[in-house]
């Protein structure tokens, strides 16, 4: 069957934009949807009205929410997940020493053999403990499997792509809006590691439209277009990717989500 993949952070659980989250998930009608930020989330009353939206049962078998790891303030950074392929098992990893929020491991029947997706939110402070996560992804993945099978990476991934058309002088730009993140000079190597496993950018191969800014910023006068929102895809997969492009969501969120679609296998 065809497949269409969405990623987006809600924004700390969505609050008062609930509405306006729910309308655009029943709009673009994704099979898997994987959502970044879902504080608030335990008691299950949200997730139910994002399986609602997708019109699928609120079970196990169709939703998951993946426990993130308290950050010092106390709030925990839940990544969800919620599919029309019915999941076989999901895996929360949100060890301390790796993760700085939570990476959702799930396992998801297609009919024609497993389809494995990690639903990723990467720390949002330095691109060295990103890097730790990329790490960590790598150890989770039998290389050779990895060639042959299909495997999703979709999720706010706080890290930057060298193949994004950022202008020449982003190092000056980042400096001056005093957006220290990514690094002085804004640094790649999560999505270089990625790559370099070969992890395949849907965006980069085949996008859809020329938009590509998934997160715009004003920071002291300055305003910055990033991409931090990623859905990647193994080498077998990729070579079913039909397009990717960036939604624009408006007022429901700060981020706009990312979808990928993939062919028939």
């Amino acid at each position: 069957m065809p497949l269409k993949v969405m990623t987006l952070n809600i924004l700390m659980g969505g609050e008062e934009r609930m509405p306006r989250l729910l309308a655009l998930i029943a709009r673009e009608n994704p099979d898997v949807l994987v959502l970044q930020e879902c504080l608030g989330w335990e008691d299950g009353e949200r997730l139910s009205q994002v399986a609602a939206a997708l019109n699928l049962p609120a079970t196990e078998a169709h939703v998951r929410l993946g426990t993130a790891r308290p950050r010092p303030s106390g709030r925990r950074f839940h990544v969800a997940v919620a599919s029309r392929l019915p999941l076989r098992s999901a895996r929360a990893h949100a060890d301390a020493h790796f993760i700085g929020h939570c990476l959702l491991e799930c396992e998801l029947e297609t009919g024609a053999g497993p389809l494995t997706l990690f639903a990723a939110h990467f720390d949002s402070h330095h691109e060295a403990l990103r890097f730790v996560e990329a790490r960590y992804l790598r150890s989770l993945i039998e290389p050779s499997a990895f060639v042959e099978r299909a495997f999703l990476l979709a999720g706010d991934l706080n890290s930057l792509s060298r193949a994004d058309p950022y202008p020449v002088d982003l190092a000056d730009r980042v400096r001056r809006a005093r957006v220290d993140k990514y690094g002085h000079p804004p640094r790649f190597d999560v999505v270089d590691d990625l790559e370099g496993f070969g992890w395949v950018d849907t965006l980069r191969l085949k996008p859809d439209s020329p938009h590509w800014v998934t997160a715009r910023r004003e920071r002291e006068g300055e305003v910055i277009g990033f991409r931090t929102d990623f859905v990647f895809a193994s080498p077998s997969l990729a070579r079913r990717l039909a397009g990717a492009n960036v939604v624009d969501v408006g007022t429901a969120s700060d981020h706009h989500a990312l979808v990928a679609t993939f062919t028939d296998a």
